[in-house]
């Protein structure tokens, strides 16, 4: 009888102890949010905090981007940690040329721990004024 209560005593607080560490994902955010070019420039021309990113290429950057834009091309984002993006909670606005790659790149953001990505797809349908370097 003693030997029994000290087993089912260890398995209960092992049970407890055990489920005090597991995450259950009520606040974890795992995608980002697709929005339209006019919810992108009202964010811009409202808000504050949040970063625009350009994930072009650096020459198609040059011939034009969005005002403030920070390029980081698609392909440099896979599993490290990213310099220019230092706030994993900060609003990330993300755009490409066509909406091709800013869908791949808040698709990476998100799985690199980003949780306030929005990708407002390409500058080809961006109505608003650009600037070149």
């Amino acid at each position: 009888m003693k030997k029994s209560l000290i087993v089912i005593t260890i398995l209960i607080l092992t049970i407890i102890l055990t489920g005090c560490g597991i995450k259950t994902g009520d606040n974890v955010k795992n995608t980002y949010e697709s929005i339209s070019a006019e919810q992108a420039k009202k964010i811009i021309d409202e808000q504050s905090g949040f970063i625009i990113l350009d994930v072009r290429t650096k020459e198609e950057y040059d011939q034009g981007h969005i005002p403030d834009a920070v390029l980081l091309p698609n392909e440099i984002i896979g599993t490290d940690e990213i310099e220019v993006l230092p706030d994993k909670d900060q609003l990330i606005l993300v755009y490409c040329r066509s909406g091709n790659r800013s869908k791949q790149a808040a698709a990476k953001l998100v799985n690199l721990g980003y949780t306030n990505v929005r990708e407002f797809g390409g500058i080809i349908d961006w109505p608003y004024d650009i600037v070149t370097k």
